[in-house]
């Protein structure tokens, strides 16, 4: 495989980490980045990119259970939790929170994969998923009665479960729909993004490692340096992106992410369709 393939491996890691976790839709942005510059389906083929950002989508998810590895050992019993008074974030607590997109997304995933994805589907996506977020920061409590993700209750679990479903529509941004949920119930943009990435990795990691056994055999030798620069580059660009958003959400909290998400947009626009 030559230089220029494995730097495009690079780049596509780099854009998969940086945008799978903050609010702005990672596909929307694969959309800019591969299909209309990179085309990684010219010498992968097309169930071969497809399985390529599987591949790049688990090393996000490994960034993920770096960074909140504390957190999933307690959640896990595999460490004793530090001495704490009141209620703790549970299982039960991402259970909850999981299950109505869960449900959703085994009912309508052939519906979804036939006819949502699009470009069409993702600037509508995009588009909406600005809005939620403008609208959480303008109409949510003021009073955040979950300042952490230890203080999040079972029925903000659900509720913020529930506003994650729409992110089966392509372009939404699963952290944006959720972390705005959890702004509108009363959590602080912190817990309320805390709890988003803690419940994207068993959702993430199953329905990737699903994708990734039904189409094990398009992982070549050939391509797979392809591969494993883009697992590495994902992870590593994932966990700056993390600590950094998660610097970052309380001050400036959602709607200049909305603001970034209306441009990309009109960007797709105006290559697809001006």
């Amino acid at each position: 495989m030559h230089i220029i393939e494995l730097m495009k491996a690079l780049i596509l890691g780099l854009v998969e980490g940086v945008t799978e976790f903050a609010p702005v839709s990672s596909t929307g942005h694969m959309i800019i980045v591969d299909d209309m510059w990179l085309k990684s389906s010219d010498f992968l083929g097309k169930y071969g990119a497809n399985t390529f950002k599987v591949v790049i989508q688990l090393g996000s998810v490994l960034a993920a259970v770096v960074v909140f590895k504390d957190k999933f050992f307690e959640l896990l019993y595999l460490r004793k939790s530090e001495v704490r008074k009141g209620p703790r974030l549970t299982l039960m607590h991402i259970f909850i929170g999981l299950l109505p997109a869960g449900v959703l997304g085994v009912l309508f995933e052939d519906y979804i994969d036939e006819h949502l994805f699009s470009t069409e589907t993702v600037l509508i996506g995009l588009m909406l998923g600005a809005l939620l977020m403008i609208a959480a920061d303008r109409f949510g409590k003021r009073t955040k009665v979950a300042q952490t993700v230890d203080d999040i209750t079972y029925k903000q679990a659900f509720i913020v479960g529930l506003v994650q479903c729409l992110s089966l529509w392509p372009g939404f941004s699963r952290s944006g729909s959720t972390i705005s949920g959890g702004v509108l119930v009363g959590m602080s943009h912190r817990a309320a993004a805390d709890f988003t990435f803690i419940m994207a990795v068993p959702i993430m990691a199953g329905a990737s490692a699903i994708s990734l056994l039904k189409n094990w055999q398009y992982i070549t030798m050939d391509a797979l340096p392809f591969f494993i620069v883009g697992f590495i580059s994902a992870f590593v660009f994932a966990l700056l992106a993390i600590r950094f958003f998660l610097r970052l959400i309380n001050r400036v909290r959602l709607v200049p992410f909305a603001i970034y998400r209306i441009v990309l947009a009109a960007v797709i626009y105006i290559v697809y369709f001006a």
